[in-house]
């Protein structure tokens, strides 16, 4: 299908070229075949659709870097807990009651809450992933999935070990399907889930299938004090020696490093997922971004997952991720918006894997894109567009989604998931789980 997006004003985030101002975006297949105001261009380019851009703002979509999207059916649930409490008194068990097909219609919610917010790609581990593998290659969205290949299932020491053939049948099945839409990592939920043999086999793993892995690092201080009780050394460091670093890794909160665990991240290229509202919610603490930036580690940002967060807007997520360290810090300087938004483009592309293909708006890079609609009191004037996408605009001010080319939201209709059946769904199942 090709598209054009006429007279649109465009955030590139290309830092060579952050803003256009009334052109035009051809998209051709999956790809972005030319950006401006050429007439040639335009005569010779034989659109299927034409979109008009009037008072609409074209960005990059946006990338998630870690979420649970199955989780939905857990969102209000078990709120104002600390992480320890919460997880493994109230998720875990609560999980246990869910299916294949609750996971399936969770995740459809979660993916219809992003598509509605303006995320276009997202990174995700949970249970059944094949259900959300293929929900995703129903919806059109693009996404890291990651698989475990050791399972905890309870007390300490209990793991189930024949989790690898299943892991590696999941990474031929799924990684660079779906027109490569789909990316699959290995999953290590944490150091505290895990045992060093089932860390080191991880990590082989991931090498033999040349890809990456997805963890929790750090996220709270109790997390660090019993690594360093269970192991002689703190989580990084036990990471660090079990091979876990060696491959593409994205680490998801990194609240408690040490000052050697950012020397250890940069040095290992660790991609880190920032997720404010999760992490100030469960009163983990909030992660030293700015450092973590000076020192040279890619940070991403995350939402986690809706029972930690209770919603997936990346917008809010971006607003919050550029005011806390401000504040928290006394430097207004700090995680400037224009930081911010790259985390959730640019940043992110690289951590998912999807480097070079997503989060900028630039001839050839694949049509991931998203459209705002400017025209609302909340966003009026507009001086400055990086710091209105950022300190303005709301997810719900999203109008148009395309993903590899495809239209998967116009005008706020979903096109490619029934809303009312998902939401109706997913209430079915909350009042068998919940009861209520």
């Amino acid at each position: 299908m090709n598209i054009l997006i006429k007279d649109i004003d465009v955030v590139t985030c290309d830092k060579s070229n952050p803003v256009i101002k009334n052109t035009n975006i051809a998209i051709k297949e999956n790809k972005i075949y030319f950006i401006g105001t050429s007439e040639d261009k335009l005569k010779e380019f034989n659109a299927d659709s034409v979109i008009d851009g009037y008072n609409k703002l074209a960005m990059p979509g946006l990338i998630n870097t870690h979420t649970h999207s199955g989780m939905t059916i857990l969102r209000n649930f078990a709120n104002d807990l600390p992480l320890e409490e919460w997880l493994f008194n109230n998720i875990i068990p609560t999980e246990a009651k869910l299916g294949e097909e609750d996971i399936y219609w969770g995740a459809m919610l979660g993916m219809a809450e992003m598509i509605k917010t303006g995320t276009t790609t997202f990174t995700d581990m949970y249970y059944h992933m094949d259900t959300v593998a293929k929900a995703v290659e129903e919806t059109g969205l693009r996404v890291n999935l990651s698989r475990n290949a050791f399972k905890f299932i309870g007390s300490e020491g209990e793991m189930v070990r024949n989790q690898v053939p299943i892991c590696v049948e999941f990474f031929k099945n799924w990684h660079n399907k779906a027109n490569g839409r789909i990316k699959v990592y290995v999953e290590i939920h944490s150091v505290y889930l895990c045992d060093e043999l089932g860390l080191t086999e991880s990590a082989k793993l991931a090498k033999e299938l040349n890809t990456g892995i997805h963890i929790h690092l750090l996220e709270t201080s109790k997390e660090r004090e019993e690594g360093i009780k269970r192991y002689g050394a703190d989580p990084a460091e036990v990471c660090l020696n079990a091979g876990v670093f060696d491959v593409p890794v994205i680490a998801a909160h990194c609240v408690h490093l040490s000052d050697n665990d950012y020397d250890i991240l940069k040095s290992k290229g660790v991609n880190v997922a920032h997720n404010p509202t999760s992490n100030l919610k469960l009163g983990s603490g909030i992660a030293n971004v700015p450092l973590m930036m000076k020192r040279g580690i890619n940070v991403a940002l995350g939402t986690d997952g809706t029972a930690s967060n209770n919603n997936l807007d990346m917008f809010e997520e971006m607003h919050l991720a550029a005011l806390i360290h401000k504040g928290a810090q006394m430097q207004p300087t700090l995680v400037t918006a224009e930081e911010a938004l790259r985390m959730a483009t640019v940043n992110g592309a690289k951590a998912t894997g999807f480097e070079n293909e997503i989060g900028q708006i630039k001839e050839g890079s694949k049509a991931d894109i998203i459209l705002i609609d400017m025209d609302k009191p909340h966003i009026a004037p507009i001086n400055e567009y990086i710091p209105a996408l950022v300190y303005c605009v709301q997810g719900s001010d999203v109008d148009t989604v395309i993903v590899d080319g495809n239209i998967l939201m116009e005008n706020r209709i979903l096109k490619t998931i029934d809303e009312e059946k998902v939401k109706s769904k997913v209430k079915e199942i909350s009042k068998r789980v919940f009861g209520n």
